[in-house]
């Protein structure tokens, strides 16, 4: 059954944060290509007009990259503005008012979670929620016990197939792209598991520091901010069993079940850190206990991949800003030439960011009469930087009522409960420099 396109966009958190840095450069960018054919209702509690939000959507863009003036023409003739308190019932009012004769709306909630309650419910209340989609910005609650409670309050007007949780790192290039060289490749699947495979590491690391938003990573940390979501997709898609077809349903099932496969963290599994200086950051505690760096040993129990360690592992202030894979692969059985096994084992890794990169290192004979190797990229594929922003290629996804690129119930939920036990301050906390790999635990 084919899902119909949105015919209108409602944002709420219009003039917020995420709205400036995100959604209208997405929206500029969907206008210069032709793909935003719908009215774009601007909501806030803030009073504002709609040539006021027209000003900001012109500031956000120039901020964020050229302007295209028949773009940007386009863009404002299709914004509308409504403001309102979220729990009066004519805010809703007024905005099904605006909404005119559109029938199936898509609402990107681009809000605090503490709003969605007043916001879905009064939606729900003024016939506005019928028909229609419902986008949700990360963070999806805070542990296992708020996320539950968010899925519950949603679904209160809005069914699962009707809801597309935004994580904006499933929507980048390259992140597609380590899915799709697993899945139609032929050789991958012979060598993907235990058998081949002797350790797998995925790392985002940065080189830079909270950047002024220290009030809001108190409240969330590395293993809330990265590590729950974008690291363990990340996960999902490297070692997850192949789907049966390539639906976003079938997509997201194996995701899931390799979620629900990996055993949930212990203490003893986990490294949490903080960088030199973080605590001297406006916003944040003098006695913080929040890490700004975690690395954890997941173990996946299933029959691929038992007995495999895979450490994750994110920072702020490390020594340099890369996000990729790398799988080591086991040495061969008989070490026919090198009987010292000696040198580097075979590697592949998936760079992602900054630069985007699929290599594979292979043993090759050093020239000279002895059958003495050495360890060379032997495959190594570079790509450009992907034109297509991940906000506009979720916001178009979402439109369409394409689910593949967003997260599911079940999966945020299985994510939840792979790091609950870990969540609070009890743990460790260890001291590294700034510029440095991390702590030396």
């Amino acid at each position: 059954m084919t899902e119909p396109h949105s015919d209108a966009l409602v944002l709420f958190g219009a003039t917020g944060d995420l709205a400036y840095q995100q959604i209208f450069p997405a929206l500029h960018a969907m206008s210069r290509r032709g793909r935003l054919d719908v009215p774009v209702v601007c909501t806030s509690r803030q009073p504002s007009t709609v040539d006021q939000m027209r000003q900001r959507a012109r500031e956000s863009i120039i901020a964020h990259g050229e302007l295209d003036r028949a773009a940007f023409e386009h863009l404002s003739s299709k914004l509308r503005y409504v403001s309102g308190d979220y729990q009066q019932p004519a805010t809703f009012t007024e905005l099904r008012r605006a909404l005119g004769s559109a029938q199936h709306p898509l609402f990107y909630l681009a809000i605090p979670p503490n709003l969605f309650d007043d916001v879905v419910a009064g939606l729900a209340a003024s016939g506005c929620a019928t028909g229609s989609r419902v986008v949700v910005e990360k963070p999806f609650g805070r542990d296992l016990a708020s996320a539950t409670a968010l899925n519950h309050a949603i679904h209160r007007s809005f069914p699962e197939g009707a809801v597309y949780r935004i994580d904006h790192f499933l929507g980048k290039e390259p992140v597609q792209n380590l899915m799709y060289f697993r899945f139609t490749n032929v050789f991958m699947e012979p060598m993907w598991s235990a058998a081949y495979i002797a350790r797998v590491t995925i790392t985002m690391s940065e080189s830079f520091g909270v950047r002024g938003r220290g009030k809001f990573y108190e409240e969330v940390g590395a293993i809330r901010d990265v590590f729950q979501n974008h690291l363990l997709q990340i996960l999902a898609i490297v070692t997850m069993e192949p789907p049966h077809d390539d639906s976003a349903g079938a997509i997201d099932a194996a995701k899931v079940r390799l979620l629900e496969a990996v055993r949930p963290l212990r203490p003893d599994d986990v490294v949490r850190g903080q960088y030199a200086g973080y605590r001297q950051e406006p916003g944040v505690a003098p006695d913080s206990q929040v890490e700004t760096y975690v690395a954890a040993q997941v173990s996946i129990e299933n029959p691929r991949w038992a007995g495999v360690p895979i450490v994750i592992r994110t920072g702020k202030c490390l020594a340099d800003t890369f996000t990729e894979v790398r799988v080591r692969f086991r040495r061969p059985a008989s070490e026919l030439f090198d009987a010292e096994q000696t040198g580097d084992p075979n590697e592949m890794v998936f760079r992602l960011s900054p630069d985007v990169m699929i290599g594979l290192s292979a043993r090759i004979k050093t020239p000279g009469e002895g059958m003495v190797g050495t360890s060379a990229q032997l495959v190594e594929h570079h790509q450009p930087t992907d034109e297509m922003r991940p906000y506009e290629r979720l916001l178009g996804d979402a439109l369409r009522g394409d689910h593949t690129l967003f997260g599911s119930e079940a999966g945020v939920e299985a994510a939840w409960r792979i790091v609950d036990r870990v969540l609070g301050p009890d743990l460790p906390l260890y001291p590294y420099e700034a510029g440095s790999s991390g702590p030396a635990q």
